[in-house]
């Protein structure tokens, strides 16, 4: 489809709100059909991605059913996993497992009671069945929990490298909801390894540098801004970019939107969209005092209510054109893993299997180790540096500098032993 097409079916059609302008209660059809003839059996992922990100999104969960995996990269026919996937139940217990069952039986709290807008539907034995009443029974509650038990068990079984982090079952729920039973876990995984994957490593060190890119951002948008909240340290955004905004957003329609404009782009596009949301908040936070970093935090930790999602997402996307990562101060974008999802999804990402999200997850654990016994060697280093003596101290560390040279370990740590070494050497 071209292009040009597209972007005059959206400017003729909508108005701010989605809405026809001939009727503004009922979605019009052009863009459900524009959506739905780009994911036919050869689909333009291009102007998918400018229709999901467009006024309203996707529209409805019928098409998401068939646009999410396109945008995960594949086709709903395809066969992703390995063959014991769909005999999940017999592989060993997860790790996380006891985890899971306590978030579970916290889930769905807030949808679907407000889907009344929607269609709904629940994946029974004998099929899906649509157009449940929003007000759902507990028998009906207590069988959608057992199933978004068996989606998120499923992808730790067969993926037991991945950690389960609690807010996971948050961002599985919506994809449960959306794309039931048979089409979750196969959505999930995809997610998992090849776009929410340095959540699941086995340290939060990964998660927290998505948070670091946030003073870069705002730097470059607001210097007096970001010196304002300069003693605040940015981990009152933790929450909402670690569960995609499932955990802070109440209302289904609101986040399934939301997730539409995520799987359409890379995974650094979610911490710019808190980055907007703490520029629409300047005025009240230049109230509050810059030596109050609780008072920030606390205030920041929360979303403002309501979110105008569409003007959101609209400067969302002009402050990543205007602002792409590469070019963000501080050089934060430097700083990031050539592994974290933060790159691996920054173009072409839709070519990636399960594979390579799978080495990807293996490269960054043993970056992580080596950045660990990096810190190790020179705290042990500084901390013996006088009871060792100088002559000693002077072996020991050149032995460990040649020895870090040849064995190819990180050449970063290598580097660093030497400069102790010509230190050592010196006094």
């Amino acid at each position: 489809m071209d292009h040009d097409e597209v972007a005059n079916i959206l400017q003729s059609t909508y108005t701010p709100t989605g809405r026809d302008k001939k009727d503004n209660s009922t979605p019009t059809r052009p863009k459900i059909d524009r959506i739905l003839d780009v994911c036919g059996d050869r689909p333009d992922v291009d102007a998918l991605v400018l229709l999901a990100t467009s006024c309203d999104g996707l529209m409805n969960d019928e098409v998401r059913r068939k646009a999410w995996p396109i945008l995960l990269g594949y086709l709903p026919s395809e066969k992703l996993e390995p063959a014991g996937f769909a005999t999940w139940q017999h592989l060993p217990r997860h790790k996380d497992e006891d985890q899971v069952r306590l978030d579970v039986d916290r889930s769905f709290i807030y949808y679907p009671k407000s889907r009344s807008s929607l269609c709904l539907w629940l994946q029974t034995p004998a099929g899906p069945v649509t157009d449940i009443n929003p007000d759902e029974s507990e028998p009906q509650r207590d069988r959608r929990k057992e199933q978004l038990s068996a989606v998120i068990t499923q992808v730790l079984r067969t993926h037991p490298m991945l950690s389960y982090f609690q807010g996971f079952h948050d961002i599985a729920q919506v994809f449960l909801l959306v794309l039931g039973l048979d089409g979750a876990a196969a959505a999930v995984s995809q997610l998992s390894l090849l776009r929410i994957r340095d959540f699941m490593l086995p340290s939060l060190e990964p998660s927290i540098a998505h948070l670091h890119l946030l003073p870069a951002i705002l730097q470059a948008e607001s210097p007096k801004l970001r010196h304002h909240l300069s003693q605040t340290r940015p981990f009152f955004a933790l929450a909402a970019t670690l569960t995609l905004y499932a955990h802070d957003i109440q209302e289904y329609s609101d986040i399934a939107r939301l997730f539409d404009f995520f799987l359409a782009h890379g995974a650094a596009v979610s911490v710019y969209f808190f980055a907007i949301i703490i520029l629409s908040r300047r005025q009240e936070l230049f109230e509050i005092p810059a030596d109050e970093p609780e008072m920030l935090h606390s205030v920041l930790s929360k979303l403002p209510k309501p979110l105008d999602l569409e003007a959101l997402i609209a400067q969302t996307v002009s402050l990543y054109q205007r602002c792409p990562p590469e070019n963000l101060p501080f050089r934060a974008w430097a700083k990031i893993s050539p592994y974290s999802v933060l790159k691996t999804t920054r173009e072409n990402y839709r070519q990636q299997t399960l594979s390579d999200g799978i080495a990807y997850f293996d490269m960054q654990v043993a970056q992580m180790r080596r950045q660990q016994m990096r810190k190790q060697w020179m705290s042990t280093l500084w901390k013996h540096r006088r009871s060792a003596g100088r002559a000693g101290l002077t072996i020991l560390v050149g032995f460990v500098a040649i020895w870090l040279g040849r064995g190819g370990v990180d050449s970063y740590l290598a580097v660093a032993v030497r400069r102790v070494w010509e230190k050592v050497r010196v006094h």
